[in-house]
């Protein structure tokens, strides 16, 4: 009999479209190998999935709900075999200042930063003055639990109020000193590097319509114009960031490389799986195809993550 596999899409975050985006491209990859079904997780879904009875739940997933540790921790509950990272890793990686301060501990390299959490109108110039003396412009602002570059900002001095004011309604805001230089970043898959990839995109950053609009035109370069030496340490550093914060499966970490220097920005628990995705594009390059790839993926799917 074929095992069957429950596929997990959509969801409640601000990248929904992107989750069903992975979960077509993955269903497309196995329906003939596999059971397969998708599911949007609404209210009763755990009903939904005991009548599937599935042998694998693929989290295809992004964002709040989906990669932050909360369908992780209904899956350990149910006893459901699943992907990716477990609850403990999700909700650090999602967490951008908690995956910062493991960093800092750990010895990695990541950009300097203030955290906003207050009145933003009263205490406006109080952040501004604690920017200038600590980071200077320009400055990256973001949620401290979003993915795909949700709500992401690079701000000088004359727009930084304004977009601030577009993250008000989130409780806390991460300000980053900006780092220029060239996007690189690096997939792991298990406990091995599985390659790395930069992206030049036509934008001001690799930001959400970089990422997923074919027409924004972003460059994707493999291999990487890097001596072999730096390429060996990014992706150490890569692979230690996903080993620190006990990360499974598949990962993809985030770098600016500026000075000689490799920066992680944030390491993706849930890496998307669509036609424009890095990971399948660097598996692919390494000789692995898109469905050994997802194969791989349900083969190491499990409890206790």
């Amino acid at each position: 009999m074929k095992k069957k596999i429950l596929i997990l899409a959509g969801g409640y975050s601000k990248e929904r479209e992107i989750s069903i985006k992975t979960a077509k491209a993955v269903f497309d990859q196995i329906k003939n190998s596999y059971k397969c079904k998708i599911l949007d997780p609404k209210n009763g879904f755990i009903s939904e999935i005991k009548k599937f009875k599935p042998n694998v739940i693929f989290n295809a997933l992004h964002g709040r709900y989906g990669e932050d540790g909360y369908i992780q921790l209904i899956l350990e509950n149910e006893r459901i075999k699943y992907t990716h990272s477990g609850v403990e890793a999700s909700s650090i990686c999602i967490n951008k200042i908690i995956s910062k301060k493991i960093f800092s501990k750990n010895k990695i390299l990541s950009p300097k930063y203030l955290i906003f959490r207050e009145n933003y109108e009263e205490n406006f110039y109080k952040i501004y003055k604690q920017i200038i003396k600590n980071l200077k412009f320009p400055v990256v602002i973001k949620p401290i639990n979003e993915g795909s570059s949700v709500g992401v900002y690079i701000c000088n001095k004359s727009n930084f109020f304004k977009n601030l004011k577009k993250l008000r309604t989130e409780k806390e805001v991460l300000i980053e000193k900006y780092i220029p230089g060239r996007e690189i970043q690096v997939a792991i898959m298990g406990k091995k590097k599985l390659g790395t990839i930069e992206l030049v995109p036509k934008r001001n950053f690799y930001d959400y319509k970089a990422k997923y609009d074919k027409n924004a035109k972003t460059k994707h370069l493999l291999p990487v114009d890097l001596p072999k030496n730096k390429i060996k340490e990014v992706e150490n550093i890569a692979l230690k960031a996903h080993k620190i914060t006990k990360c499974k499966g598949i990962t993809r970490s985030d770098f600016r490389f500026y000075n000689n220097k490799f920066y992680l920005l944030e390491i993706n628990t849930q890496p998307g799986m669509t036609k424009l995705s890095l990971v399948p594009e660097i598996a692919k390059y390494k000789g692995i195809n898109f469905y050994s790839l997802i194969k791989w993926i349900i083969n190491d799917a499990s409890i206790n993550r």
